[in-house]
């Protein structure tokens, strides 16, 4: 099977991670879905969201799937006066990448990480390998520096 380019650029870095796939149903590309298929608590399914801020600058937001994404948190973690979530449609263009295949790592640009501090909790974080289906599961302190990433409280 070949590897995605999230797959590529961590073992290039030697950061451990495993891979996981699971059937893809476009109707359903929920994180709940994803722990249901690999048969993993929804506590260490981190989803990747794409935020815009005011400052006309993106950020990658990288939360539980337990969790919903408090806008007011990411704007007071980021030090902006707002930001909102960037439309489905701008997601490829942005990132290169689809949704339900999203990634902070391996995306056409580096922008700034945000990670949920409830990932810290977890013994590791299941993220998408960049292609729908695909997912690996890594430490979330080496996520945490690959990405260059920072900590916030979401809430």
């Amino acid at each position: 099977m070949s590897k995605t380019n999230v797959e590529r650029l961590l073992k290039q870095s030697k950061i451990d991670f495993e891979s996981l796939t699971y059937p893809v149903d476009l109707d359903d590309l929920s994180a709940e879905a994803v722990a249901r298929k690999i048969n993993y608590p929804l506590s260490t399914i981190f989803k990747t969201l794409v935020l815009k801020m005011v400052e006309n600058k993106y950020v990658f937001v990288v939360i539980s799937g337990e969790e919903e994404l408090s806008l007011k948190a990411a704007a007071k973690a980021l030090h902006s006066k707002k930001v909102a979530l960037v439309p489905m449609k701008d997601l490829e263009d942005l990132t290169g990448y689809i949704r339900g295949g999203v990634s902070a790592i391996g995306a056409k640009k580096n922008f700034q990480v945000l990670l949920s501090d409830r990932a810290i909790h977890e013994p590791f974080i299941i993220i998408s390998a960049g292609k729908r289906g695909h997912q690996v599961r890594l430490n979330p302190h080496d996520f945490l520096s690959f990405t260059q990433g920072i900590l916030f409280t979401n809430g």
